[in-house]
């Protein structure tokens, strides 16, 4: 069992394993009161006037307490991180390491936008972690790129790809959690689904073409498909799609 686990964690791409294991270890850490979350929460005054950087980062590496729900964000991030990083972002990792970079930073300025709103700037003051917030996004820009793949939700029903976060949202307000978190995530996502998709599609420019200094940190070998000439490739009809495995 133990080498099974060993053998599954090494398999996973750089990217994810090494976010997955900053946010066990980051979780555990506070758990044990190794790492005080006070020491970790987003907070725009203590970063800017005591140069307090490092909250811009580790506000995404805690899950809060170790519960149910973490192991459910556990999951979502090792499943649906590590799907993009093969799969979409295959051969790209700098690319992939972009995407979330963005995520971020997107999440981060609607926070610190919003605590500035009246009326919504008390809800906004809440959210002081996004951790939750930069899996939810991997899980919608997921979904958007395999929109037509079969789920079930706990065996109680089925539904495509595409309505994966809708259907967590839906959750999480049956459950009593709060939806902010998801919704910042939807955001995140779909603004990088859209200047990263449907943008250059519009346009024929790429507005988030991943910067040179981020490229020279990863070294990609380049993916080399081999594809019969004069055959053109489509996308399947619903009911041809394969199951999600």
């Amino acid at each position: 069992m133990a080498q099974a686990v060993e053998e599954w964690y090494k398999q996973m791409p750089i990217i994810t394993r090494s976010y997955l294991t900053a946010a066990i270890v980051t979780t555990i850490g506070c758990s044990l009161e190794i790492i005080s979350p006070y020491k970790l929460y987003l907070n725009p005054k203590l970063v800017v006037k005591q140069y307090q950087v490092w909250r811009l980062v580790t506000n995404f590496l805690y899950f809060r307490k170790m519960d149910l729900d973490f192991l459910f964000h556990m999951f979502f991030l090792a499943r649906y991180c590590k799907l993009l990083e093969e799969n979409s972002f295959r051969g790209r990792t700098a690319d992939f390491f972009y995407m979330l970079l963005f995520g971020a930073t997107v999440l981060t300025g609607i926070v610190l936008v919003g605590g500035m709103i009246p009326y919504v700037s008390e809800s906004f003051a809440k959210i002081i972690f996004l951790s939750n917030s930069l899996t939810f996004m991997m899980v919608y820009v997921w979904s958007k790129q395999n929109p037509y793949i079969h789920m079930s939700f706990l065996g109680l029903f089925t539904f495509t790809a595409a309505y994966l976060p809708w259907v967590l949202l839906g959750f999480s307000v049956l459950v009593g959690a709060s939806a902010w978190g998801d919704l910042l995530g939807m955001i995140a996502g779909h603004a990088y689904y859209f200047l990263e998709g449907v943008y250059p599609r519009m346009t024929g420019r790429r507005p988030l073409k991943t910067p040179a200094v981020i490229k020279a940190l990863f070294a990609d070998e380049p993916v080399v498909v081999a594809r019969p000439a004069n055959v053109r490739f489509a996308a399947p009809p619903v009911d041809e799609v394969p199951p999600n495995q």
